[in-house]
């Protein structure tokens, strides 16, 4: 039985918007719904109702009524949302006025710039106007080669103000995996940064930006944000001109907000490319304006008077959750740079300093921090911070722990978990409910997720393959470039026609949460027992000589034998003793199943841009075999740590 670690007081529950949207259901719909998972219950139950109460609760900005809620949700893919709908995504997320801070932005070295509601609305509009000027039509593609900039939000704003379909990647992607993505959906535009700084040092991005310029045709103008220089020498960058003089500097005109289809694309996002090609995933305005308002709202209780903040790059959908935010009137906290320059502290510094109330992060960050002896509780008051989200890759139930022991005691602690997919959460925070350590509280309202066998049986208690049953707003559009669906089809709803195959492995817990294993596609499978690779992380980094780890399967006599490898802490010497250690440990808190054969110990260890593991690119240099995307992965060199070690041969 998991532990628990946080109940909400009664107060805190009553004034929860969650609370409120609930009793509202009950009162219009005639029905009893005592807590969260009896309202998941009758959003599953009544799907079409539930979403036109989201419809109507989130009051969006709209040019045209649906004439009807969804046509079937059980058509996977293919269901058609709020037909007959016109809204603008970019009109509702700048709806709200004044003075009061929209978006802060916070940079490594120490610089901070605030943008009010009124002057983000007002940028918006000059940079509609600009890409109105260079031709920009409803369908063009705008792409951002962005830090976590104020630009970067007023850019993809103004890009959707317009009907046209932004996509971003963060500035640490060399020109081969920036092409790798925007080569494919050929943007008009681009907008760029001279450059970046991390962990103390500055980079020049204007060579890489210079490259994607020739080796783009469909590229008619560089837009450069100043971002290392005020002035940026552009001499180099074909077809470039600097950001202020492209916004001009005479009087801001009034937004035009162009009304759309309620599927028109709003973005595309990619997914990691660590197995081939990414794949160019096609988001829809109006099914991630209600998604990201559902999980904003209700799942993590933001509202007018909150600050979110989230760590994250252009690159990683948690951007644009982070935007999507401002649709609540929440302001949203931005910062790029490393989060340990100088130290481990420095991003609880901000969120103490800019009065952050939910403070979203990943797995892999708590858990460096708890390494690093990060303890914020002892130097911080962290007076507003109510709430912290984590996801990326699961938090083990020590992280859930050092967060309440090291933090701070009275908050929230949702772990979170959905994808680049659906730019959303499967599973989701409810701040009218516990916390127990290592579980994600509930699953998302209107989400109909179950736990399957590989022959597609329901399972309870068990672990199994996480679907979803039933269509949900904020599935993709489609892919880009994809006639007929066939690659969409393929990459979702093969394994089980008909319902969305997500690829993580997962547990539905009898109270109503759920543990997340990783992806399914890297379980294990010694003697043919399944084995999520979290499974062993969670008791390995538990020790404090282990800095890291990453666990693969090797093909071995016709079986699959477990090979474990741990990136050690500085002095610290894999020794027979150490090892025993490791292996007690797993045998202890997992079985003696999960015990691996060989643990060997590297150099670092790999992960992709949005701080996941990459198992599978290490799975295939064990195994010989080519890595077909480096570009995906952020630190490639980390992989020749894998290569041919004698320990695995024969």
């Amino acid at each position: 039985m998991s532990e628990l670690l946080w109940q909400p007081s009664a107060e805190r529950s009553e004034r929860a918007r969650l609370t409120a949207f609930r009793r509202r259901v009950e009162e219009r719909h005639g029905v009893s719904l005592p807590d969260t998972a009896a309202l998941h219950r009758w959003s599953l139950e009544a799907l079409p109702a539930f979403w036109a109460e989201i419809w109507e609760a989130a009051d969006a900005v709209r040019h045209a009524d649906p004439e009807r809620v969804v046509d079937d949700p059980t058509r996977l893919p293919g269901a058609r949302w709020f037909e007959g709908a016109r809204l603008n995504y970019a009109e509702n997320l700048l709806r709200h006025r004044g003075e009061t801070p929209a978006v802060v932005f916070v940079g490594e070295a120490g610089e901070r710039r605030c943008l009010s509601r009124d002057a983000l609305r007002q940028q918006v509009a000059r940079a509609a106007a600009a890409l109105r000027d260079a031709g920009v039509v409803p369908g063009d593609r705008v792409a951002g080669f962005l830090p976590c900039l104020p630009e970067a939000v007023v850019a993809f704003l103004a890009t959707a103000s317009l009907g046209a379909i932004w996509s971003s990647c963060s500035p640490d992607f060399g020109s081969d995996g920036v092409l790798d993505r925007f080569g494919q959906i050929e943007p008009r535009i681009l907008v760029a940064a001279d450059g970046y700084r991390y962990n103390g040092r500055a980079f020049d991005s204007r060579p890489v930006v210079a490259e994607m310029t020739r080796r783009m045709p469909s590229l008619e103008q560089v837009v450069v944000v100043p971002c290392l220089e005020d002035t940026p020498d552009l001499a180099g960058v074909p077809r470039a001109v600097a950001w202020p003089d492209w916004l001009g500097d005479g009087p801001a005109p009034e937004p035009d907000f162009t009304p759309l289809p309620f599927d028109h694309p709003l973005y595309i996002l990619y997914s990691s490319g660590t197995t081939g090609a990414p794949k160019c995933i096609v988001h829809g305005a109006g099914g991630i304006l209600l998604q990201h308002w559902k999980e904003h709202a209700l799942h993590t209780d933001l509202g007018e008077d909150d600050r979110l903040f989230y760590f994250t790059t252009c690159g990683w959908m948690m951007w644009n959750w982070l935007v999507g935010a401002l649709f609540t009137g929440a302001g949203i906290v931005c910062y790029d740079g490393s989060p340990f320059h100088p130290d481990g502290a420095r991003l609880f510094e901000l969120a103490d300093r800019e009065d952050v109330t939910v403070f979203g992060t990943s797995a892999r960050f708590l858990a460096a921090a708890e390494k690093a002896d990060v303890r914020p509780r002892e130097t911080l008051a962290l007076e507003r911070l109510r709430a912290i989200l984590s996801t990326g890759s699961p938090l083990p139930p020590e992280g859930f722990r050092y967060v309440y022991r090291e933090v701070k005691s009275d908050l929230c602690l949702s772990s979170i978990s959905g994808g680049t997919d659906i730019c959303s959460c499967f599973f989701a925070g409810d701040p009218t409910g516990p916390v127990y350590a290592g579980e994600l509280q509930c699953p998302g309202l209107g989400m109909a997720v179950e736990a399957w066998s590989p022959d597609g049986r329901p399972l309870q208690g068990e672990k199994g393959e996480l679907v979803c049953t039933r269509a949900c707003p904020s599935m993709p559009v489609g892919f880009w470039n994809d006639p007929g669906g066939a690659r969409y089809r393929a990459a979702y709803f093969e394994r089980f026609p008909g319902v969305w195959h997500h690829g993580d492995y997962v547990e539905l817990t009898p109270r109503g949460g759920a543990i997340v294993y990783g992806r399914s596609d890297t379980t294990l499978n010694p003697a043919g027992v399944r084995i999520g690779t979290a499974e062993i992380y969670r008791p390995v980094e538990t020790l404090e000589t282990v800095e890291d780890s990453l666990v693969v399967g090797q093909e071995w006599d016709g079986d699959v034998r477990v090979v474990l490898f741990v990136k050690l802490r500085a002095g610290e010497t894999l020794d027979e003793e150490l090892a025993g250690r490791i292996r007690a440990l797993i045998r202890e808190r997992a079985t003696p199943r999960h015990v691996p054969a060989r643990i060997l110990a590297v150099d670092d260890i790999p992960y992709t841009r949005s701080g996941k593991k990459v198992e599978l690119a290490v799975r295939d240099v064990v195994h010989g075999r080519p890595v077909t995307n480096r570009e995906a992965i952020a630190n490639p060199e980390s992989l020749e740590c894998f290569r041919e070690r004698p320990e695995l041969s024969r």
